[in-house]
């Protein structure tokens, strides 16, 4: 009997330890096969790649990218008891209000956002809050519905980028401005105009920063082997010719010459003549791109490449170049000068001065419109145009800056008409902007070769690698020669004809002015572009200068509008040291010339 019953208790117990077998098998299948929510041993961390900058010559950072953050917090993670620390020490990081910080904690249960637009050094110290926070026990942890317990804290989060403009309004509109793109919650800057648009591609950032690795017991990255990393690469820096000494000096040249005037706008540039670096290019018109207003939508186009104009008497020189290349003129042959007006057929052709003959190259020196009509008649219409288009007119500049207008000049059947030639030959029936101007002329300064004027030197990385521009191998578009004998001609244009304005002593200046009417609703009414292109070299230096005025209302010559602005510059090239006069040439000029009298 008492073997029955310990034969009994012993099945029981195994029963009972069979039973328990059982269940822990059962719970072991289960937990194997159901789906859980395991802590994560990995954490991620990354990081937004910033657009590029824009630099200057001398290396001054003219265009910028700062990050932006916001402070997101739960509410349901502030201890109650710890709301008004909470509220204070955040007050103190960020510089907000406590009862703007205390009025958003209290809009709803759940995440909410403190603050907008932080700057990267006001979130730095706002993550050290956050952990401190989280130490001092200000958060603690909440339980939802599902039975998921949650501790979030303070978190501090990239909101966006924003474009910032050190300088204002320099070097506007060349530098154009951005605008702001939501992406997935994410303010991004894109280009609109000017270098911003043009080096859109380049400026945006390539790649973003993400961290995949172990983490620690309070959450932080441990980077090793194993870690999946991905750099953070940057948009490139965009480096320009331009110093911006000498462009906001030039920059004040045309604001204090425009107010003189009463004009619409003054552009200038400046280009060095061998390498086509434009080292100023400045209006009058100008903006700050980071706060545009309403009044600042005429001055948002770079006018030196967008704007197109008939360029008068500027395009006399370029028209005298080609024939005289051709061997169709001598510069001493002598033109009849109708002694100021001459009719050719319904046109009748006046000249601000009257003269009965005068020679081919005096033509250009006092602007004759009678002579240069008569000379033109020595080019066919295909000669013509095609000299022209040599010249770089209805072509792109090649300038690096987007949204150019090229401009028009008749056709070659067109041109075979005398009155055409006539009328071309002094710059009216024909359209080009400034810049196009600027390239043709530099041909004179340049032994006869055509060049493309570059804004950028050259793009870098974050590992400070160059990417050099690409540069179009220069064009000969007349000889050395006939290039040299322009030069002479535009010099003696400066120093006897209607250019003495720009004259300065040791410093070799050439060039020509135009004046030309405005039409407006098919006629020309009393308005006018006024300009002056020209050149100013030392012995080890040679700069292309163009100047453009557009609607100058107290007076309209270009000698006494344009010149002057082109003297203002070539003073400063001088002070800066960008031009060095030759001291015997300045002695030359200081000394009275002593004469005898009988």
């Amino acid at each position: 009997m008492r073997h029955s019953n310990k034969s009994k208790k012993i099945l029981a117990l195994f029963l009972v330890l069979m039973f328990g077998f059982v269940i822990f098998l059962a719970v072991m299948l289960y937990t194997a096969l159901h789906e859980r929510d395991i802590p994560s041993i990995y954490s991620e961390d990354s990081a937004k790649a910033q657009r590029g900058s824009i630099i200057s010559a001398d290396g001054f950072h003219i265009a910028t990218t700062q990050k932006l953050y916001k402070a997101v917090v739960n509410t349901r993670n502030i201890d109650p008891d710890k709301e008004e620390l909470f509220i204070q020490l955040f007050s103190i990081y960020s510089g907000t209000e406590p009862n703007e910080i205390r009025e958003r904690l209290h809009t709803r249960k759940g995440s909410v956002t403190l603050s907008y637009h932080i700057s990267p050094k006001e979130a730095m110290y706002l993550k050290t809050l956050a952990f401190e926070l989280r130490r001092l026990g200000v958060f603690i942890e909440y339980e939802t519905p599902s039975g998921e317990r949650i501790l979030q804290g303070l978190n501090i989060l990239e909101s966006g980028e924003a474009r910032q403009y050190p300088y204002g309004k320099l070097l506007t509109p060349l530098l154009g401005y951005p605008r702001k793109i939501e992406e997935e919650g994410y303010t991004r800057v894109y280009g609109i105009k000017g270098l911003e648009k043009f080096f859109d591609e380049e400026l945006n950032p390539q790649q973003n920063k993400t961290q995949k690795a172990l983490r620690d017991v309070n959450g932080y990255l441990i980077l090793n082997k194993q870690s999946q990393v991905k750099r953070q690469i940057n948009g490139l820096t965009v480096k320009l010719n331009i110093p911006i000494m000498l462009q906001s000096r030039v920059e004040t040249i045309t604001d204090q010459i425009k107010e003189q005037l009463q004009a619409d706008e003054i552009i200038a540039t400046v280009m060095e003549s061998k390498s086509g670096k434009i080292i100023a290019l400045a209006s009058s018109n100008r903006f700050d791109p980071s706060h545009i207003r309403t009044e600042d939508y005429p001055s948002l186009n770079a006018n030196a490449i967008e704007y197109s104009y008939e360029p008068g008497s500027v395009i006399k020189p370029i028209i005298f170049a080609l024939m005289l290349d051709r061997g169709l003129i001598n510069p001493y042959d002598m033109v009849n000068g109708h002694n100021g007006r001459f009719t050719m057929g319904r046109k009748t052709i006046v000249d601000e001065h009257a003269f009965s003959m005068i020679s081919a190259e005096d033509v250009l020196v006092h602007s004759s419109n009678i002579g240069i009509a008569q000379l033109a008649q020595k080019l066919n219409g295909a000669e013509y145009t095609e000299g022209l288009k040599r010249f770089g007119f209805t072509h792109f500049s090649g300038i690096d800056l987007p949204y150019e207008k090229r401009g028009s000049i008749p056709s070659s059947t067109q041109l075979n008409n005398s009155l055409y030639k006539a009328i071309t030959s002094y710059g009216y029936g024909m359209r080009a902007n400034a810049m196009q101007l600027v390239k043709a002329f530099n041909v004179f300064n340049n032994g006869g070769r055509l060049i493309n004027p570059m804004v950028v030197e050259a793009l870098y990385d974050d590992n400070g690698r160059t990417i050099p521009m690409q540069i179009q191998p220069p064009v000969q578009v007349i000889s050395p020669a006939t290039a040299e004998r322009m030069k002479q001609i535009l010099i003696k244009t400066v120093n006897e004809g209607t250019g003495t304005v720009a004259k300065t002593p040791g410093i070799q200046v050439g060039g020509k002015t135009g004046t030309a009417h405005i039409a407006k609703n098919g006629a020309y009414v009393n308005s006018y572009h006024t300009s002056f292109i020209g050149f100013a070299n030392d012995a080890t230096h040679d700069y292309t200068i163009g100047i453009t005025v557009i609607e100058p209302r107290t007076v309209y010559f270009a000698s006494i509008t344009a010149v002057p602005v082109f003297k203002a510059i070539v003073d400063l090239m001088v002070e800066e040291k960008y031009l060095i006069p030759d001291p015997a040439a300045v002695a030359a000029a200081a000394s009275p010339i002593e004469t005898t009298h009988p």
